[in-house]
């Protein structure tokens, strides 16, 4: 193994011992998202010998996926340690065929860089819900629907929402938050059935916002404090896996009805793309229909008699 081999190993086995760390601080998202990438490739599968004994670390080195990508070890390193800002999007393709990245992988990728440029000198920006957008959640009598934030934070939901979901008026609102609802609650990680798919779609959106803004503090306080409190967190945060699930279906045990399917879809609003709107419908004369027909006529009686 020559010297610039055992120099590469050297810094990754660094690299592999840091990543097992809680990563309560979200910098750096480009570079960790790369390290972990790289990590998962084994050298035999793009044709290169796996180095047998000598070989420190799991995955390509540096200066194998440099010559795989076509780049100086020099530049991939600097792209990696997050200083990668004037990296043109040709370069970005190479790694990601070198890397064997799926397209939502790719999409991810070029996703960190377009918006580190886009936002890198603006401030976070500010939760605010427009009033025609309340009043439309208030006027969706039957159908659940709320909007949330950049950091998960839930923002606006009608009497629907909080009929399947809970009341969320009663939390107060550093807690009105998807991620430290569904790993920290456990009223909330009961309701889903499919918990794990939920889970995994909450760290995948905070990932999205922390490729943008790395350097917003409340991100970083969120992301420590699940760190520190929930080792399944700390488990899917340190995957780096991407997926931003726009529709779906989500599978809910609720405590007035029983198992409830609906289906669910998420919009980005396209005045404010940080802010997502989610509406969840059962089809008409399904038995969840029903049971969505029976929550609105609790929550109406409920309202009377409030």
């Amino acid at each position: 193994m020559d010297h610039q081999a055992e120099a590469d190993d050297a810094v990754d086995a660094v690299d592999a011992v840091d990543a097992g760390e809680p990563p309560v601080d979200p910098r750096g998202e480009l570079g960790e998202f790369l390290r972990s990438r790289r990590a998962r490739v084994r050298p035999a599968d793009v044709g290169l010998p796996a180095g047998g004994r000598h070989r420190r670390v799991p995955g390509l080195r540096r200066e194998e996926l440099a010559q795989l990508a076509g780049v100086s070890v020099a530049y991939l390193t600097r792209l990696e340690q997050g200083r990668g800002n004037n990296v043109s999007f040709e370069v970005l393709d190479a790694i990601a065929r070198a890397l064997r990245l799926t397209d939502a992988e790719h999409a991810h990728l070029t996703h960190l860089v377009k918006c580190r440029r886009r936002h890198r000198h603006e401030p976070p920006p500010r939760d605010r819900v427009r009033p025609a957008l309340r009043d439309m959640l208030a006027s969706l009598e039957t159908v659940p629907a709320y909007v949330t934030g950049h950091r998960t934070d839930i923002l606006a939901w009608n009497t629907m929402a909080a009929a399947v979901f809970g009341d969320w008026d009663r939390l107060p609102v550093r807690e009105r938050n998807w991620a430290r609802l569904v790993f920290l609650h456990s009223e909330h990680r009961s309701l889903f059935a499919d918990w794990e798919a939920v889970a995994a779609d909450v760290v995948g959106a905070l990932r999205l916002y922390a490729g943008c803004r790395p350097d917003d503090p409340e991100l970083a306080a969120l992301v420590g404090d699940l760190s520190a409190r929930s080792a399944q967190f700390r488990g899917l945060w340190a995957r780096h896996d991407v997926k931003e699930n726009s529709h779906g279906v989500r599978r809910l045990r609720h405590p007035r009805v029983g198992d409830l399917a609906l289906s669910f879809e998420s919009f980005r609003l396209p005045d404010d793309e940080e802010q997502v709107l989610t509406v969840y419908h059962a089809p008409a004369g399904s038995a969840a229909a029903q049971d969505l027909r029976l929550l609105a006529d609790r929550a109406a009686d409920a309202a009377v008699t409030g």
